[in-house]
């Protein structure tokens, strides 16, 4: 099949016509504890410890936008909740990767700490289960690993917002500007409906771009975003005044 991409811009005609309709009322969602997200088992992996690395624990932070009306009443919005503090302390920290003067978060060793990665899901589907959201889009690659269990637990659909050509199918595309250039995200065309609501999610956000596009290509189809999350926050890159003052929730800050 012949792959098209089509460009939309906040001045293409196509995305004022589309409709805005609301998901239906007897929409159902799991119950809490419902089997998707189970409690996590007492074992641990072993520490792993790296002579070439150095382990910076990453100040606790849940936080969104100032709007009150985006302030619901969630346990994981307290700074003392001691899972954020097990989240954070489970990043490394690695200077100088993948080029000089960049510090890298990496987030595999939360991958290794079974208890870390649960409670960083759990802190996700308890602030979102119940919000009528039907779309858990997911930005590569990193998005990819935080989404589907999110998705999976919130009874929504999960959506891959993909780099050029990867995507088999006819695709809907949303270019933005990067430090050293441009790039592209795409997703399927028949991936979502107008009038539906989505969460994005990746695991960090830094300037912005990749969240501002999706938050683009979702809503030029007529999506309706009601939050961005993310697990670390670099908050001197001001990504999230990039967001158009959608909400962005995160759990830990790098600074």
């Amino acid at each position: 099949m012949l792959q098209r991409a089509l460009i939309f811009s906040s001045s293409n005609p196509i995305c004022s016509q589309l409709s805005t309709t609301a998901p239906p009322d007897n929409t159902v969602f799991p119950k809490r504890n419902g089997g998707w997200i189970i409690p996590f088992s007492s074992y641990q992996l072993p520490a792993f410890r790296f002579r070439n690395y150095r382990r910076t624990l990453l100040p606790p932070l849940c936080s969104e936008s100032d709007s009150a009306a985006n302030r619901p009443n969630m346990a994981s919005q307290d700074e003392q909740d001691p899972r954020i503090s097990n989240i954070s302390s489970a990043i490394r920290v690695i200077p100088d990767f993948p080029k000089p003067g960049i510090i890298f978060q990496d987030i595999t060793t939360l991958l290794l700490d079974t208890k870390a990665f649960r409670d960083t899901i759990d802190l996700f589907v308890e602030r979102y289960r119940g919000k009528d959201i039907s779309v858990v889009a997911g930005i590569e690659a990193r998005g990819f690993i935080f989404g589907p269990p999110i998705a999976l637990a919130i009874g929504a659909k999960f959506v891959p917002m993909r780099k050029p050509n990867k995507l088999p199918g006819e695709v809907l595309s949303e270019e933005y500007s990067l430090e050293y250039g441009k790039d592209t995200m795409e997703m399927h065309v028949d991936a979502v409906k107008a009038g539906e609501r989505a969460l994005i999610i990746d695991d960090l956000v830094a300037t912005g771009g990749t969240l501002s596009a999706a938050i683009r290509l979702l809503e030029c189809v007529g999506v309706h975003v009601v939050e961005c999350a993310c697990v670390i926050e670099l908050p001197e890159l001001k990504g999230r005044e990039r967001l158009g003052g959608k909400p962005l929730f995160v759990l830990v800050s790098s600074t």
